[in-house]
């Protein structure tokens, strides 16, 4: 017996779930398909664990750091049984909340197995054949592991999946991979008391593209904790019961050496549809359509923005115009923001200086370091700079990086800008409060606004003066 619907979505992740929502609002015939397990990469083994982790990390820091209040503690014990008992108890607590979402929906758009498209519009599911009109693939990625690695490595090579299932820490690790996962890990893990060291094939840490900013995390980052950029072609081994790498033995590896997406085993040459040279599906993020077919593609399975808001949005638009197909409606976009929680933490907002100048437009660039910041100063955490992107002549904000203290929020402040096509005035025109972090974003619009050759605001009026008093009554 074929099962029929209007829309199947396969995979159950932060896009999957965002795109059944969305097919929902037309129509009832949603079947959402899973194969490996409810409950979103962010909750199991993304964002939220590696923030517990994080946590615990920042609070043995904060001990350590207390005598330069005048706070005099003792160095920190690290239970490491207890840090990961509570890293899995509420990262089971938030796959709890998932899981109960899911599992509210009704059994009947639900279906278990392993999805294949046998033809166009038409799936295999462990042997049961599902008819669609549209189909949404939202397979979510999966680790990188260079060949050979686990054949040579076995138990002894790990990747962040596994982190957060430990049942204690582990003495020491080498991680590979100096993106967004292996510095955050690394960094957390070092803060425990586990002994660490970075190892990048590349001369670059973290997703910073402004040279002056790339250069200045390198530093800071090394400062940290033990990194080595440019190693080159890396060939660990088991050494006994260690990993021998880098001329340094470790109880684990923990490969983070990027994701790919999980197309494999889907049935795709079925369908025809146009790749990029590098395989990744030429999707219009703005439809999320896959070519001019009834497929729809969203989240980690695309080559575009790897994040849990940008895979949400991409769902919603996909499960939507999966529903409405053939009436496929074009959405717009929110501007882009990433943040990394390392210390100090990054955030690029809008348009990347490396995006900019790809681009060929004619920028100018505002700079801080927080370095003698007045709030940072007062916190102890006077380390690393802003940069922040407008367009000559206009003066509109374009887009900023950021390496520093209060990234999380200030990116959040900087991307909300760019997307209401704010220019340097306006935002200057914004109140600032004193002392705070966000005062070095005044600086450094005050340095571009100088840059620009804008003209000068009018005169400030007081809005709490009354009229006699305005007229110098």
């Amino acid at each position: 017996m074929t099962l029929s619907c209007d829309v199947a979505i396969i995979g159950a992740g932060s896009a999957g779930m965002a795109a059944y929502r969305a097919a929902r609002a037309h129509t009832d015939r949603v079947l959402l398909i899973e194969a490996a397990h409810y409950g979103t990469t962010c909750a199991r083994v993304g964002c939220m664990p590696s923030k517990l982790l994080i946590a615990a990390g920042e609070a043995a820091q904060a001990v350590r750091e207390a005598h330069r209040f005048g706070v005099q503690a003792e160095a920190p014990r690290i239970d490491g049984v207890a840090v990961m008992q509570r890293v899995r108890s509420e990262r089971d607590r938030f796959v709890g909340f998932v899981l109960d979402t899911i599992e509210g929906w009704p059994q009947a758009t639900r279906l278990w197995g392993r999805a294949r498209f046998v033809a166009p519009g038409l799936l295999d599911v462990n042997g049961q054949q599902v008819a669609a009109r549209a189909v949404v693939v939202a397979t979510g990625s999966q680790p990188v592991v260079p060949p050979g690695w686990r054949e040579r490595l076995g138990q002894r090579l790990i990747v962040n999946d596994d982190v957060f299932d430990w049942q204690d820490l582990p003495r020491s690790v080498a991680v590979v991979g100096a993106g967004v996962i292996g510095l955050e890990l690394a960094l957390a893990l070092h803060k425990l008391g586990v002994r660490v060291r970075l190892f990048a094939r590349g001369d670059r840490v973290g997703p910073l593209t402004d040279p002056d900013l790339q250069a200045l995390a390198q530093r800071l980052f090394a400062e940290e904790l033990p990194l080595a950029l440019n190693a080159g072609p890396l060939e660990p081994a088991l050494a006994g019961d260690q990993v021998s790498i880098g001329g340094e033995h470790f109880d684990l590896l923990l490969c983070a050496a990027g994701r790919r997406a999980n197309l494999d085993d889907l049935g795709l040459e079925h369908l025809g549809l146009p790749h990029d040279a590098q395989g990744h599906p030429l999707v219009d993020r703005h439809t999320g359509q896959w070519g001019s077919a009834p497929v729809f593609v969203a989240g980690d399975v695309t080559n575009d923005r790897p994040l849990l808001h940008e895979a949400a949005d991409a769902g919603r638009i996909a499960g939507d115009n999966a529903a409405r197909w053939p009436r496929v409606h074009h959405r717009p976009r929110r501007a882009p923001l990433a943040i990394v929680f390392s210390d100090p933490q990054i955030a690029l907002a809008g348009a990347s200086h490396a995006e900019l100048t790809a681009a060929g437009l004619a920028f100018d660039t505002g700079r801080v370091s927080f370095a003698d910041q007045g709030r940072s100063r007062v916190m102890g955490v006077n380390r690393g700079a802003l940069h922040v992107y407008a367009e000559q002549g206009s003066g509109r904000l374009l887009g900023a990086e950021m390496i520093g203290p209060a990234a999380e929020h200030v990116g959040h402040l900087l991307a909300w800008s760019v997307q209401r096509g704010d220019t340097v005035q306006q935002m200057l025109d914004s109140p600032f409060y004193h002392p705070v972090i966000e005062e070095g974003l005044r600086t450094a619009l005050r340095q571009l606004s100088s840059d620009l050759h804008l003209p000068p605001p009018p005169p400030e009026r007081c809005l709490d003066c009354d009229t006699s008093a305005e007229a110098g009554a």
